[in-house]
């Protein structure tokens, strides 16, 4: 069943809001998603979602992005003034990858696994009661 998703940057000069199912809900222990957002992990959730516009915008204006050119499906996408991270739309797997912290309420699912699990730093978290997978987790 289908839930709205809404939240916002750091700042506020970002906002948004979409409709969809939680596909996937990972840590993500990748060396990239550990430099862009500067902490042992990054939280994402992956949305499939509902309308055709996929996210609706208030201040889309202050969204910048960035791809590593290497990277097959690392983006990154943000708020220009205060870098806080805002979902973004990958559309290789038809999904709105939304950075939990973003999000104004808590959502509904919990986290699913740990990805990446072979690129963690040493000095992160443990895995706790979650499952653990060197990269991807079969079937994504």
């Amino acid at each position: 069943m289908p839930q709205i998703f809404s939240g916002h940057c750091l700042c506020g000069a970002v906002s948004y809001q979409l409709s969809g199912e939680i596909k996937r809900f990972y840590h993500c222990h990748c060396e990239r998603c550990r430099r862009a957002t500067g902490t042992g992990h990054a939280t994402n959730i992956m949305i499939t979602p509902v309308t055709a516009e996929k996210i609706s915008w208030k201040g889309e204006e202050f969204i910048a992005r960035y791809k590593v050119p290497e990277a097959e499906r690392f983006t990154n996408a943000f708020c220009k003034q205060c870098g806080g991270g805002v979902p973004r739309y990958a559309p290789d797997l038809d999904v709105v990858v939304v950075p939990a912290g973003s999000l104004d309420v808590n959502p509904e699912a919990r986290p699913q696994a740990r990805i990446f699990w072979s690129s963690r730093a040493d000095w992160s978290c443990d895995a706790g009661d979650l499952p653990v997978y060197a990269e991807y987790p079969p079937n994504v």
